[in-house]
């Protein structure tokens, strides 16, 4: 059901239509809307759901999953939805979208996911994108819009945290710190050369094939990955 969910959130599927609804290349949420007109839940915008350990996007994966259940089963019973699916879990929303969400994604998908996961090596920024919504320029708006956005926030919290008096603040400036020394290193190698490459795909060439044109910056999975 949340996979199901996650496919609604990127447009994959409808709450409104049965099968596929976006599945060509290129896809767009204009090809989506012309398929389903007054959609019951609108599909995210720009392709790109961050993955993080607490809402610092309004687009964060677990707020549009709220969204998507608030659309299918009423905002009045969102509360006890919530509760029900976390108690399956066995744990929150955000840990299983953060830790389990992509590793039992690809397991379904037998190690040819259809969602990627934008994953700097220290997994201090993920974000979640459908590959056939994919364009040349989504490496760029994650760059952009997310991950520089998000090195901002960083500093911004570092610095409240630091004039702090308690040790655990200091700490956790410490470790937001390193966070954003990674995060720099993996714009500056992989993140930023990619996004002027403008690496096209083709769905033609199979997951695999594609997946392996953005090495270092999708999250690596064994038996699909080819770089060290």
């Amino acid at each position: 059901m949340i996979s199901y969910g996650v496919g609604c959130i990127l447009g994959r599927y409808s709450l409104d239509l049965p099968g596929l609804v976006l599945a060509d290349q290129g896809a767009t949420v204009a090809d989506y809307l012309a398929k389903v007109p007054e959609p019951t839940l609108m599909p995210d915008e720009d392709n790109i759901l961050p993955v993080l350990d607490a809402e610092w996007f309004d687009d964060d994966i677990v707020t549009q999953f709220y969204r998507f259940l608030a659309a299918a089963y009423g905002e009045s019973t969102l509360d006890e939805n919530v509760a029900f699916i976390e108690g399956a879990l066995g744990c929150d929303l955000r840990t299983y979208f953060v830790r389990d969400f992509y590793s039992d994604h690809v397991k379904t998908y037998q190690k040819r996911p259809i969602y990627w996961l934008f994953q700097s090596p220290q997994k201090g920024f993920s974000c979640l994108v459908y590959m056939h919504r994919y364009n040349e320029g989504t490496v760029g708006e994650i760059l952009t819009k997310y991950l520089r956005a998000y090195e901002d926030k960083l500093r911004l919290r570092v610095q409240v945290l630091s004039r702090s008096e308690r040790a655990a603040d200091l700490k956790a400036a410490d470790r937001m710190r390193a966070q954003v020394a990674e995060l720099e290193t993996w714009e500056r190698e992989v993140v930023y050369p990619l996004a002027h490459e403008r690496v096209a795909i083709d769905l033609d060439d199979g997951v695999k094939a594609n997946y392996n044109k953005f090495p270092h910056a999708l999250a690596k999975v064994q038996g699909l990955s080819e770089w060290k």
